[in-house]
């Protein structure tokens, strides 16, 4: 298949970060253009802004939305590059929008994102119409029966929440396939024994291939995948599953791109031993997926223990 290039959605400004952390506390402006700066440099298509707390930095909505009137021209200052909003909250969003100028910016701001377990969806909708932009499905959640949601256990589930919204999005905002960015979820390898990774390449397989979604894009947060691996090979195995993602037909990531952005040759080692130990999280005649699960586990580890 003709596999479609990379555009990368620069995930620095993010208080998982120690820079961004460091900026916010001081409500420094030129740390973050300094960020916006660097990651334009380096190629990014997009520029992350995730100002929202973490579980060591705690962040209310109310000190968002008075910073963010700041924030928002100043970086659109140093950077063209246009700007991925990522929060759950609506006002968030709004706040953005109204100090975003978009004559200043190379193509579309990115609206991240609406999910089923989202409150005020239409709004979210409403406003990527009204300011022309792009727009994050969150595929890992789907809905149950009687209206509650929950995580997606099968490649059904992520293809259903999809169409769902596509649906939705063509419907109430006339937003077509090539403005939508399906996440269908990453989960870290350390801690998958459920297959989660293999849920997820073969959903990316499954998103490209549905002739109803021609012109889709995938994405996923690549820093995700390594989170609990030996510090000494979490870019090496992020740049590992970034192969095997777009082999699959990935074309978007959130990323880093000081250092997970370019994929390993698909005749790498690492890349070769990633796929083997995630066949071995295939259920097998027989057993549970729990079972196949610790089985991934084990070759994991005993890649760790023995990298070379």
């Amino acid at each position: 298949m003709n596999r479609p290039p990379l555009h990368v959605i620069g995930e620095l400004m993010n208080h998982s970060y120690g820079r961004a952390r460091k900026a916010w506390q001081a409500r420094d402006i030129a740390g973050y253009q300094e960020l916006a700066k660097l990651q334009t440099a380096l190629g990014v298509s997009y520029l992350t802004l995730n100002i929202d707390g973490t579980r060591i930095l705690p962040v209310t909505l109310q000190e968002m939305l008075e910073f963010l009137p700041q924030l928002i021209p100043a970086i659109q200052e140093v950077s063209s590059v246009p700007i991925s909003f990522d929060n759950p909250d609506v006002a968030f969003h709004r706040e953005c929008l109204k100090h975003y100028d978009p004559a200043k910016s190379i193509g579309r701001p990115i609206l991240n994102s609406i999910a089923v377990s989202r409150h005020d969806i239409a709004a979210m909708i409403q406003l990527a119409k009204d300011h022309d932009m792009n727009v994050i499905v969150m595929a890992s959640e789907c809905l149950r029966p009687g209206g509650l949601h929950g995580p997606a256990t099968s490649v059904e589930d992520i293809l259903d929440t999809t169409r769902y919204f596509v649906a939705m999005l063509r419907e109430q905002a006339g937003i077509g396939c090539d403005r939508i960015i399906v996440d269908p979820g990453l989960a870290p390898i350390a801690s998958d024994t459920s297959g989660l990774i293999n849920l997820c390449l073969d959903s990316i397989a499954a998103l490209r291939a549905d002739q109803n979604l021609q012109g889709i894009h995938i994405s996923v947060g690549l820093s995700n995948f390594a989170l609990g691996a030996p510090k000494s090979m979490q870019v090496a195995l992020e740049r590992a599953f970034l192969r095997l993602a777009m082999d699959a037909g990935m074309d978007f990531a959130l990323a880093n791109p000081e250092k997970n952005t370019v994929p390993l040759a698909q005749d790498a080692k690492l890349v070769r031993e990633l796929s083997r130990i995630l066949d071995e999280g295939r259920v097998r005649s027989g057993e549970s997926a729990e079972d196949a699960g610790y089985r991934q586990l084990d070759a994991l580890m005993d890649l760790w223990s023995d990298p070379n």
